[in-house]
């Protein structure tokens, strides 16, 4: 059975609103935020608000929590309670909230990034810059966050070059993620057009300093990257492939074990990686067949697990949180809720299901 819950609507102007996350947090409840990409105007409002449930991982009360132009991903500040989207437009933008206690968001600023299409965004563990990955203008920039978060100005823009064998779209640099080491060290910026993996050092100034590439197989695609305690782990979006790289001291990468992300050889369209907290399972997504696909980490070659259906279609991304994993299916409009079994690594769906529209990112944002 499945528990189908639809978010109210409340208008930003409605006196409601001030009242409309009221006990959303506690000592059993904590935050989710799902960022929208809308197909076409009016498919997706912004950014929603749900209350989750620590316990059973249930998802509930889904509000409009603001309205802002295609949101398609979401990241939170590492100290403040300030909410990050970037707004993959034409000309593309990064904007922030405060967060309330109770959920509430209220309208920081926002700043142009330099360039079209931003789809992800990544703050430094400092706390003073964004990093921006803009997928159609093939570029990647770095904005400055005052000293309430909120964004300032842009500090760097630097712009790829390279192409891959793919004519539609790898025809030029095509940035899609860019993530920032633990240790705020290093900005790896994976790039989809281009089959490679750019390696920056983000100064003082807020300005980046190459630091190597890391090329992928031609025609790979890459999408996202999970990067964590000397391993890297990047789905290939046009190949349909997972590979494990190994991170040296200097922060090289270096290929340890490639294998198709389906076991069957499915085509399909990879975009989230992650891996759990005890680091013994990696999870990653395919649009199209639309699985989570499961493997175990035992420290010398991927071993997949499993492939569990995602329970929608086009799983753009999920988010695993405490023993739970919340999948965003981009084109059925819904955000499902699996509990992960902590020895088998398995997800299990609860019926937990939110209808929302065109759902792009999950995030989980908990009390600091």
């Amino acid at each position: 059975m499945v528990d189908r819950v639809a978010p109210e609507r409340v208008p930003p102007s409605d006196p409601r609103r001030r009242h409309s996350y009221a006990g959303a947090v506690d000592d059993h409840h904590d935050l989710i935020f799902v960022g929208s990409l809308p197909p076409t105007p009016g498919g997706g409002e912004g950014i929603t608000t749900v209350r989750r449930d620590r316990r059973s991982g249930e998802l509930t009360a889904p509000r409009l929590a603001a309205v802002t132009p295609a949101p398609s991903f979401l990241a939170r500040h590492p100290a403040r309670p300030v909410l990050y989207a970037v707004n993959e437009l034409p000309q593309g933008r990064l904007s922030a909230w405060q967060v309330a206690p109770d959920g509430e968001l209220t309208p920081l600023g926002s700043a142009p990034t330099g360039d079209a299409g931003p789809c992800h965004v990544a703050v430094h563990p400092s706390g003073r810059y964004a990093v921006c990955a803009n997928y159609l203008g093939g570029s990647v920039s770095v904005l400055r966050l005052d000293d309430t978060g909120s964004p300032t100005g842009r500090t760097e823009l630097v712009r790829h070059t390279g192409h891959g064998p793919d004519p539609d779209r790898q025809a030029g640099p095509h940035p899609h993620m860019a993530a920032v080491a633990p240790d705020g060290g290093t900005v790896s910026v994976v790039d989809l057009g281009a089959d490679t993996v750019v390696h920056y050092r983000l100064s003082a100034a807020g300005t980046l300093a190459p630091a190597g590439t890391t090329p992928t197989r031609p025609g790979t695609g890459p999408r996202h990257v999970a990067v964590g305690a000397g391993l890297a782990y990047l789905v290939g979006e046009l190949d349909g492939t997972i590979t494990c790289f190994q991170v040296d001291g200097a922060g090289r990468w270096r290929e340890r074990d490639r294998l198709p992300l389906l076991g069957d050889g499915a085509a399909g369209y990879p975009s989230e990686v992650a891996v759990s907290p005890d680091r013994r399972f990696v999870y990653a997504a395919s649009r199209g067949p639309d699985r989570i696909a499961v493997f175990a980490e035992p420290g010398r070659r991927l071993r997949p697990v499993a492939e569990v259906p995602c329970g929608g279609h086009w799983p753009r991304h999920f988010a695993l949180v405490d023993g739970h994993l919340y999948v965003a299916n981009e084109r059925s409009g819904s955000v499902l809720t699996f509990r992960v079994d902590p020895d088998t690594g398995l997800p299990t769906p609860t019926g937990n299901l939110l209808d929302l529209h065109s759902p792009s990112c999950v995030l989980r944002f908990a009390r600091r």
